[in-house]
């Protein structure tokens, strides 16, 4: 459960407005393997599980030296420049992610600037028109990239996974780019007779399952293919680069001497197995996997041992400055739980904040044990659970190895939680009413129910 990705689903879309039927009229002749395609990727989109999409785009306003995100509540376009001004597309922004990729971001040297209430670019548009009419339904984050270096593209891709992880809800990632502009004398950014060589490398690199050959890719080939989707798929191919690929191209197609790609990158659906990852270690995960738990720990033995609240380190994992809500545990060596407290809403400023604080009281305040004392601390193992943003379910929704549950009654004013993944809890019967006792809630009373998942981080024995 603890290496389960938050990101289900990542993909390539072509962006050209002749696909929209309003616009290209009887041109969309030329491109139905693309229109087709693009349904095929919705229709996986949606049963991938996807609440949200995250969508690079490479015409929004960029700036050379930052990311940028669309910033209103209701992100809206239209195709009012392409002839077709009726014709809209409107989805309701992921504020929680937007706001929490910001801040990894901003942890690790990146800047990210919001473009409030401005209307959406045809390389956003285009993708969220197909998304729209194929019938998926959910909310989006829609990003620009920068004129930064590929490597930083890379890095700023594993920042939107760290954001994924740390808001946790499925999530699915679009690369909205076109490959060479350059395939024909007539296409719209001139003929170059060595343009259509990048278009095969890519798709190549996507039919041998092998996506990381186009980081690799020659850049002069790239310049001269003038394309404009490399760096979307560069953020894409940063944040997904330790799950398994499961490439696919679903249509390619270059009728105006622009090459349109749809295409399957990662399909937690089809494989959940992680791979080696190809690229430099210095990841989120690797970093959260080894310093979460040991923040707990020496949270708790620095408390025990000197009645002192640890200084947090200076050199974090980017998911320890994360805002979020978490559960610390600590069991003994035979296994025997010692403490667990947590939160279901975030309180502090950072999750190291949380965890230190849910440390110690775990450690000193769970009313079912005595405080820890000093002869016990070797032998002690610390686990953190970081809970995603709590959503509300019905029963059919319930999964004990998957969801942890919250209850709650009528008024709010009794509140109950039950991790998941629990020895011993097999069903949601079963989970329901450990919760319901737990917060002391008489039964037969009507229920609120709410699920979240939750990224487990244990000490390594």
């Amino acid at each position: 459960m603890g290496n389960a990705s938050a990101i289900v689903f990542t993909g390539i879309a072509p962006h050209p407005p002749i696909m929209v039927p309003e616009v290209g009229r009887e041109a969309i002749a030329e491109v139905r393997g693309s229109i087709s395609a693009m349904a095929e990727l919705t229709r996986r989109i949606i049963e991938s599980g996807a609440e949200t999409v995250v969508l690079i785009s490479p015409h929004a306003p960029l700036d050379p030296s930052a990311f940028v995100v669309y910033n209103s509540p209701v992100l809206q376009g239209d195709f009012a420049n392409f002839r077709a001004p009726k014709t809209r597309v409107e989805f309701a922004i992921n504020e929680p992610l937007l706001e929490t990729l910001i801040k990894i971001a901003s942890a690790q040297d990146f800047e990210v600037l919001k473009l409030d209430d401005c209307a959406l670019d045809h390389g956003t548009a285009v993708p969220l028109y197909f998304l729209d009419r194929n019938g998926w339904r959910g909310r989006v984050v829609a990003l620009g990239y920068s004129f930064l270096s590929n490597s930083d593209h890379l890095k700023f891709g594993r920042c939107l996974r760290a954001a994924a992880e740390a808001i946790g809800g499925p999530v699915a990632l679009v690369a909205s780019g076109d490959l060479s502009h350059r395939l024909k004398p007539d296409a719209p950014a001139g003929y170059n007779p060595a343009a259509h060589f990048f278009d095969e490398e890519v798709v190549r690199a996507i039919d041998e399952n092998s996506p990381d050959r186009i980081i690799e890719i020659d850049q002069d080939l790239r310049r001269t293919a003038g394309e404009c989707g490399y760096r979307s798929m560069l953020i894409a191919l940063g944040a997904t680069h330790e799950l398994a690929s499961a490439c696919e191209v679903l249509n390619y197609e270059a009728p105006f001497g622009v090459g349109y790609l749809v295409a399957q990158l990662t399909n937690l659906k089809d494989s959940a197995v992680v791979k080696e990852p190809s690229l430099p270690a210095e990841t989120r995960d690797s970093e959260a996997e080894i310093q979460i738990p040991a923040l707990a720990r020496q949270a708790v033995e620095t408390f025990v041992l000197s009645g002192k609240v640890v200084t947090l380190p200076e050199a974090q994992s980017p998911l320890l400055a994360v805002r979020a809500a978490c559960f610390v545990s600590i069991k003994t060596n035979i296994n025997e739980l010692r403490g667990c407290i947590g939160t279901i809403d975030p309180v502090k400023e950072s999750l190291a904040e949380e965890i230190v604080a849910n440390a110690i009281s775990a450690a000193t305040r769970d009313p079912r044990f005595p405080p820890v004392s000093q002869g016990e601390l070797a032998n002690l193992r610390y686990s953190v659970d970081i809970l995603s943003v709590p959503e509300a379910a019905e029963l059919a929704d319930l999964d004990p190895q998957i969801y942890g549950l919250i209850v709650e009654n009528e008024s709010g004013s009794l509140r109950g939680l039950l991790l998941p993944d629990i020895n011993g809890v097999e069903t949601v019967s079963q989970q329901l009413e450990i919760a319901r006792r737990k917060a002391g809630i008489a039964p037969g009373t009507r229920l609120k129910l709410s699920r979240f998942r939750v990224d487990r981080y244990l000490e390594s024995s």
